[in-house]
């Protein structure tokens, strides 16, 4: 996002705030770190009084709010740190920029807050049923963003996506994660059954929806960021495994696949309809086949843009392990 903002919008000034935390890198920007309309700032939203002097001394009149906590297993064993985060950081934010009386805000949230679906496909009105306690905290901070809304009218708009994958994501998402392990003559670690399903957009497409939205979003709307291209977990280690060890022996690739015990809660599948957003005039653009060949290709050279990188595919810790204490 921030790539494309700085490189086609050269007389606006684009200002990263990060807290850098542990799946942050600053290389996946040295592309354009030393371009005169950017800006780095090392921060936490959490932080009221830093957040409100940098309000008051920056002219900042768009907010694109991605900053969050987003590892679903690390949120079982960290849920107040996610709502804290998730939630009250966008509090902080929200209140900051409305006295700095932004243009917009465009709150980044995820297809996980209407909980899973075998058939129902949700639509911006559908009920919010998180299952886990990061996309609790994510609907919690849309009910703050959206309250800024229905009591000040502040140019509020929300955004609902499906798994977004591509070059630069910490290798602890499952797509990044399994590429690393193959990388590393490692195995494809699969929660359960591996039957779950998985709708994933191409990072520049998400960008390209934001954008719209920033553009031509109504405020105080919602819009679903989807696509129909859906795929199994399962599906999903295979094809990777074919690609990039070269085989097509079912017994070869089962070699690269080990079952584990699934999280307490693990939705089936998160279908979306994505109409409003077909209406402003997005669709995505990039295939399957060309978004996870260029993925395998950027974390065949950038895996190592992490000190921590290797850390991402240790097993994590299940969920369950911590409700059995």
């Amino acid at each position: 996002m921030i790539i494309l903002l700085v490189e086609k919008y050269p007389d606006h000034l684009i200002i990263n705030l990060d807290k850098l935390d542990y799946s942050a890198s600053l290389k996946n920007l040295d592309r354009i770190s030393e371009k005169p309309n950017y800006k780095f700032i090392q921060g936490d939203i959490c932080d009221s009084h830093f957040i409100k002097h940098l309000f008051e001394t920056e002219k900042i009149d768009i907010v694109l709010h991605f900053a969050a906590q987003t590892h679903v297993d690390l949120s079982f064993w960290h849920f107040f740190e996610f709502m804290y985060v998730n939630s009250y950081g966008t509090r902080v934010l929200l209140g900051a920029a409305y006295e700095a009386k932004v243009k917009k805000f465009v709150y980044i949230s995820t297809d996980e807050v209407y909980g899973g679906s075998l058939d129902e496909e949700f639509d911006e009105a559908s009920l919010k049923r998180p299952t886990n306690p990061y996309a609790t905290s994510k609907a919690a901070a849309e009910c703050f963003v959206q309250s800024f809304w229905e009591r000040y009218k502040f140019p509020v708009v929300i955004t609902r996506s499906s798994n977004v994958y591509g070059p630069h994501q910490y290798p602890e998402k499952v797509i990044p994660k399994f590429i690393s392990l193959l990388l590393h003559n490692r195995k494809c670690c699969i929660h359960g059954s591996g039957l779950q399903k998985r709708n994933f957009l191409y990072a520049t497409d998400v960008v390209d929806a934001v954008l719209m939205v920033l553009k031509d979003g109504k405020p105080g709307e919602i819009y679903n960021i989807g696509t129909n291209f859906e795929m199994s977990i399962a599906q999903l280690a295979k094809e990777l495994i074919q690609l990039m060890k070269k085989t097509d022996s079912e017994s070869e690739t089962e070699h690269w696949v080990d079952y584990v015990s699934d999280r307490p809660s693990n939705d089936m599948r998160y279908p979306m309809k994505c109409e409003k957003m077909h209406r402003l005039g997005w669709r995505p653009k990039v295939s399957w086949n060309e978004g996870i060949k260029k993925t395998i290709e950027w974390y065949e050279d950038n895996f190592y843009n992490w000190k921590n990188a290797e850390n991402a595919l240790e097993p994590f810790p299940l969920a369950e392990s911590f409700f059995s204490k």
